[in-house]
């Protein structure tokens, strides 16, 4: 089987999807207000779905993004009858240790764009001593610029993408690998399928251990337990949603961009360490960039697919055997996983808990995770 080229890649969006985009979001019927409406507690709250509307559809200039996007490092190769997009950024060491970051929903190839750059120049960001690393930033299938698959997919179909990418195309015979949300599964099944392939996996979020009684839970395990529980109860109805019925959600996200920012929207205040202030951490440009990514490629429905597949293909839960992890806990993330549940699944080495940061920690805390990630992987090379 002859090996894919991967061949440079270069965002250019239509200015007929612009001029729609900008059109659409002017033309938005608002939503009669709510009784208690002024606040965040039944949803996005309208005046800063207003202001950043009013932003979207004036002011804000897709191109610039687009501009500074494109001195990025992209490249596409076709993977099973389809383009996969991803970032190459070669370390300025030599030799420079491959790692692969993956990110989450709703996030992109933007959400580690900052962690990689400090991982790969280090020089440039104050650490002239740190080893630098190759990194590689895969954008999931059917997520910006990457294609969706046509066909019903199963947990293992993107960590087998991955490491085709990694070893065939890329040509790295052992690398690291780092995920939060979605990524973080992608990346423990990595190491369940590929151990021996796999220099360590850094993650961000720990999933279901295969026994739970052996030995019998903790107290702060059974608190754990609890949290997220409780948190699936009052924040987890995207999630059912997007697993069980998300074309009909696809069709209002997709056909109404204001539909979508607020989706969105909700999600980085709501998920990351801004104290109630989504502005303190995300400018309005840096929240649009986002949401248009997704829109302007017409991608929203299918980042739903791994929400979907995951649900009606799942895989049993498992271990990573003895591939050496790291556990990285920010404060403000949905559920914060004690270091004796994830010793459950993988061979953790290092667990560290953050002072600050949320969610997006790549994003909001791109120098402490970063630090994290090198530390551990240097440990182990």
């Amino acid at each position: 089987m002859s090996i894919p080229t991967p061949q440079p890649f270069t965002a250019a969006i239509p200015d007929a999807a612009l001029a729609d985009l900008r059109a659409r979001v002017a033309a938005t019927r608002w939503p009669e207000p709510t009784p208690d409406d002024g606040g965040w507690a039944n949803g996005t709250d309208t005046a800063v779905l207003r202001r950043l509307a009013e932003r979207w559809s004036g002011g804000y200039d897709w191109r610039a993004r687009e501009a500074a996007i494109n001195e990025l490092p992209h490249f596409l190769v076709d993977l099973d009858g389809a383009p996969v997009h991803f970032l190459h950024f070669r370390g300025e060491g030599d030799p420079a240790a491959p790692l692969l970051l993956s990110h989450g929903w709703p996030g992109s190839f933007l959400e580690l764009t900052a962690l990689a750059q400090r991982l790969a120049q280090p020089s440039l960001h104050g650490e002239a001593g740190r080893a630098s690393f190759d990194v590689v930033v895969p954008s999931l299938p059917g997520f910006g610029f990457s294609a969706q698959r046509s066909e019903l997919t199963d947990d293992w179909s993107t960590p087998e993408l991955w490491h085709r990418l990694m070893t065939d195309v890329l040509g790295y015979a052992r690398y690291g690998a780092h995920g939060g949300d979605l990524g973080a599964g992608i990346t423990a099944r990595l190491a369940r399928r590929h151990g021996d392939a796999l220099i360590g996996i850094h993650l961000l979020a720990v999933g279901e251990p295969p026994d739970m009684t052996n030995p019998p839970l903790s107290e702060e395990e059974v608190a754990f337990v609890q949290q997220r529980a409780s948190w699936t109860r009052s924040e987890g109805g995207y999630m059912h949603e997007q697993q069980t019925k998300p074309l009909t959600l696809a069709y209002a996200l997709a056909d109404s961009p204001v539909g979508w920012l607020a989706w969105v929207v909700e999600k980085l205040r709501g998920w990351s360490d801004c104290g109630g202030d989504v502005f303190t951490r995300f400018d309005e440009d840096e929240i649009l960039t986002w949401a248009s990514l997704y829109w302007l490629t017409n991608t929203i429905a299918s980042s739903f697919r791994p929400y979907h597949d995951h649900f009606v293909r799942p895989a049993a839960p498992g271990t990573t055997g003895d591939v050496p992890t790291a556990v990285a806990v920010f404060p403000h993330d949905l559920v914060l996983p004690p270091r004796a549940w994830a010793e459950r699944i993988h061979d953790v080495v290092r667990y560290n808990r953050f002072p600050r940061g949320g969610h997006f920690a790549a994003y909001e805390e791109p120098a402490l995770l970063a630090a994290d990630l090198a530390e551990f992987f240097n440990q182990l090379r």
